[in-house]
């Protein structure tokens, strides 16, 4: 199997794909939000039950520690936040379970020697997978269509002061060709067919992980690898998520 690839050739960035902008001095961690809850602790017995579960990449083990999941969820689901479980984060979305976001954040590292280069997200949501990915890879690009969800994930992030995310608010379903080609790129939302501009801005030697309506109606996790042959393709476990839509809104 050829090399995943690393980091693309740079391109320059207008002010819609600009980084979210950081407050001056960073919160601390070991208050979140006046809660007093002692988030550490309670995102390594997480990370163990993921690695209980069956996930084993140790970066993506490292970056679902690293996150604080409270900060992504309504505040009168905080206390849910740990589990493995997904929330209502408005607009009729979901932060996606952790099992789900770290095991579709290590199929993508799946043959990569290290951390990939510039990956594309599919679905922005709360922020919450971009931050993860922000651990795993060089550069994520990070498209959402609905305003009121892109607001929110910028606010989210400014905490993190993740200069390798950038934010966009457009149709996921046209990818961000300014950016292409990615190493990797992951969706949140499923369709009955991967946009053939996913495919077109995929590096080759890139991945492609997303959920898709299968012959039976069914949404299942579809892994599809760029090779200079074409693609390859491997329908895995059945998800359930949000289903993926055009325009924006």
């Amino acid at each position: 199997m050829a090399q995943r690839p690393g980091f693309p050739i740079k391109f320059s960035t207008q002010e819609k794909a600009a980084p979210a902008k950081a407050p001056a001095k960073k919160a601390s961690p070991s208050n979140p939000q006046g809660l007093g809850l002692d988030s550490s602790a309670v995102r390594q017995r997480m990370v163990q039950k993921l690695a209980a579960q069956g996930l084993k990449d140790p970066l993506v083990l490292e970056a679902m520690g690293a996150v604080e999941r409270h900060r992504f969820v309504e505040s009168g689901l905080v206390n849910q936040a740990y589990e493995d479980t997904s929330l209502p984060i408005g607009l009729g979305q979901t932060i996606s379970k952790p099992n789900v976001v770290a095991r579709m954040i290590e199929l993508l590292l799946e043959g990569a020697s290290g951390k990939l280069g510039r990956v594309l997200e599919i679905g922005t949501g709360c922020g919450y997978q971009a931050a993860v990915l922000s651990h795993v890879a060089t550069e994520v690009y990070s498209i959402e269509r609905l305003k009121g969800l892109h607001e929110k994930a910028r606010s989210n992030l400014r905490h993190f002061r993740l200069a390798n995310v950038h934010l966009l608010f457009g149709d996921g379903m046209l990818g961000y060709p300014k950016g292409a080609p990615y190493a990797a790129i992951i969706s949140a939302a499923g369709g009955e067919t991967l946009p053939q501009a996913w495919l077109d801005q995929l590096a080759v030697g890139g991945r492609l992980v997303a959920p898709t309506v299968t012959a039976n109606g069914q949404q299942a996790l579809m892994v599809v690898d760029k090779t200079d042959q074409g693609f390859k393709q491997s329908v895995l476990e059945a998800v359930h998520f949000v289903p993926l839509k055009s325009g924006i809104s």
